[in-house]
């Protein structure tokens, strides 16, 4: 059974750092595309940032120059790096492995900007 498993969620000040993790089996990590979505009340779940088994990234303009994501692939660990948070980007955010029609979800960590 693929697990995903997500941590460092919480709360942060508006201005703030926070890093969320992602680790999952090699046989997921080596080949699949990982990603972070997020979901805010109300709100459809968007795409965040995806990378590539090759290093390759993407980010939404929304989150661009504040976000970095990176990998680990001695770990097998995906992160996310939120610099300059802001209020809206308060939301569940999910890591997902994709690749083709094969997808797989984490179960989600709260992530709350907030003073």
């Amino acid at each position: 059974q693929v697990q995903l498993v997500e941590s460092g969620g919480g709360l942060v000040q508006p201005g703030g750092s926070l890093r969320l993790s992602c680790a999952t089996s090699e046989s997921i990590f080596r080949v699949y595309r990982m990603a972070w979505y997020r979901q805010a009340p109300g709100k459809q779940r968007e795409l965040v940032a995806f990378i590539y088994s090759g290093g390759s990234t993407n980010y939404a303009d929304s989150v661009k120059g504040r976000f970095t994501i990176s990998r680990d692939n001695d770990k097998n660990t995906v992160y996310l790096q939120m610099n300059s948070v802001r209020p809206e980007d308060t939301a569940v955010y999910y890591c997902h492995a994709g690749l083709g029609v094969r997808v797989y979800w984490g179960q989600g960590t709260q992530v709350t900007v907030s003073s």
